[in-house]
């Protein structure tokens, strides 16, 4: 007789193992089913979301579920706002799911900013996603000791020189379109940084520049080949 397993016989663990063996609960906090139309973004959030990832999370929950809940607080005025798993709301909007599991949290702007997902370490993270989550997270502690100890601690938790935290704080500062040009290489992380303390009437002057020299150089390549 055969001892392989065959697919048929692996099944799924669900919240009772995933969640210490109490059905709906986290440290006394219970898992509730929301509306994904009552689910909305955190202000802010600096991540955008991965195509590849997406279809990969989408086609994972059409076969087993939402496994690990999302953690969102409630907004002012009707609905929740998501504090963690924002990719997984829109996978289940695509998977056809109506309802995702989530763990309501009563807590504050500084508290919620600390708890968003801030995924440094990952490897196709862009200059500006980090940028921004290093600035929202400056600001979240601002309370917390100096400006320099502030750097350090950002610094420590995600495995990076304080000085480097700092020049993507300050590459925060670029309007959007400039991030952009940082993020497809298009500039360099160092002129990034060096074009964040112009003004924002100066960051469109120079973008305008930019653009321009940019045509300039696609033409000439048009007219060689």
């Amino acid at each position: 007789m055969s001892n392989k397993l065959s697919i048929n016989d692996v099944k799924l663990q669900g919240y009772d193992t995933f969640f210490h063996g109490k059905k709906g609960e986290d440290d006394g906090e219970k898992i509730v089913e929301v509306d994904i139309n009552e689910l909305f973004d955190f202000k802010g959030h600096p991540f955008r979301i991965r195509e590849n990832k997406l279809l990969e999370m989408v086609d994972s929950i059409k076969m087993h579920g939402v496994l690990v809940p999302g953690i969102v607080r409630k907004k002012e005025y009707g609905g929740y706002e998501i504090i963690t798993r924002h990719t997984r709301k829109r996978a289940c909007e695509l998977a056809g799911i109506i309802k995702m599991p989530v763990i309501v949290k009563d807590i504050g702007d500084d508290e919620a900013i600390i708890m968003v997902d801030f995924n440094i370490q990952r490897e196709d993270i862009l200059p500006s996603e980090k940028a921004k989550a290093y600035k929202m997270k400056y600001d979240a502690i601002k309370n917390q000791g100096t400006a320099g100890k502030r750097l350090q601690q950002i610094g420590e938790e995600n495995g990076e020189n304080y000085k480097s935290v700092q020049r993507y704080i300050w590459l925060s500062r670029l309007n959007d379109e400039l991030l952009d040009w940082v993020d497809t290489k298009r500039l360099g992380l160092g002129q990034g940084v060096d074009l964040s303390w112009l003004d924002e009437k100066e960051q469109n002057l120079v973008l305008k520049v930019l653009k321009e020299q940019n045509r300039n150089l696609y033409s000439i390549v048009v007219i060689c080949d």
